[in-house]
This record gives structure tokens, sequence and C-alpha cells, in this order.
């Protein structure tokens, strides 16, 4: 056995774009990678002269890129999870995609999964034209439950009468499902 496995995930937030620039995202995947064993001396030395440098501005986007390949090299595997890929900025997700590429393109052990709506996938296919796409749509059931979870937790439940209720049950999954 003896393989060294390892597993980074993010989750793109709409509410938080400007926050989640791609540096900011590959910084969380390298800390996760760090908790699992230290900081190594390169990576130490990189992030101490970004401060050093005109501005301290910190790390920039190749500078991550770098550190984050070396960092993996050690691995066996790396499975990089990214949630909701499309709620980045387009900037960002472009960004992002491409700086994942170079990082596979480099670590033939390292398998990137990204959850994201039908809209971007194009954008996935450019960088990574191996991809298997895999669609997942909600069934009638799942719409539903989600509904009724959602009603359930109302803070005002006299905003709304049983009337109300079965319509938003009834026309809201068919509206879904058309599409």
């Amino acid at each position: 056995m003896g393989k060294d496995v390892a597993v980074v995930g993010l989750y793109c937030d709409f509410l938080a774009q400007q926050e989640q620039s791609t540096t900011n995202m590959l910084g969380a995947m390298l800390k996760q990678l760090a908790s699992r064993g230290g900081i190594s001396k390169h990576t130490r030395a990189a992030f101490r002269k970004a401060k050093t440098e005109f501005g301290g501005r910190g790390l920039q986007l190749p500078g991550m890129v770098d550190i984050l390949k070396r960092t993996i090299t050690s691995l066996d595997r790396l499975f990089i999870c990214i949630d909701a890929i499309d709620e980045c900025t387009p900037k960002h997700r472009r960004e992002l995609i491409e700086s994942l590429r170079e990082i596979v393109r480099v670590s033939p052990g390292t398998r990137v999964f990204l959850t994201g709506r039908p809209h971007i996938e194009d954008e996935i296919a450019r960088c990574f034209t191996k991809a298997l796409r895999i669609p997942l749509s909600p069934t009638h059931g799942d719409i539903k439950s989600y509904l009724e979870m959602r009603l359930d937790c109302d803070t005002d439940p006299n905003a709304m009468d049983d009337k109300l209720r079965a319509d938003i049950m009834r026309i809201v999954p068919e509206k879904v499902s058309e599409m």
C-alpha cells in the first residue's frame, strides 16, 4: 500500500464572490494540504518573500499555483472537489479552471470533481478535454420534499393558508419540470 492520498474541497458561494478570488481559493486548498503535515520550507519562504515585496500584497496567482504544484508532488493521489463553481465570477472561474488544468498537467495522480449548472460546461470542456459529464436533475419528489421543508420552516405560518400552500406544491414542481 503506502499510498499518500489527500482530498481538498471548496464551496463557491454567490454571496462571497468578491472574497473568493482565485488566489484565495487556491490558498484554501493549500491550507487544507498543509494541515496534513506542516508547511514546507519552500512554502514558508515564498510567503515571506511575497510579504516583503513592493506593497506586501502577499502571494499572487502564479506563485500560489507553483506552490500547490510543488506541494502535491509528494502525493500519490489528490482529489480536488469544488462545489458550485458556477457561482464564481467569470474571471475567477476561468482563472481557477486554468490553474486546475496546470496542476493536473504536472500531477497525473490528481483528479478534479466540479459541480455547477450546465451553462459553464463549455468553459470546463475547453480546459479538461477528457472530462466526464454527469448531468443531474431533481425529480418531482425531490422538488416536493424541498418545498415542504422550506414551507414548514416559514417564520410566519399565518401568512399562508392551505389553498396557497396547495397551489405552491402543485405549480412549482410543474414549472421546474418544464425548465
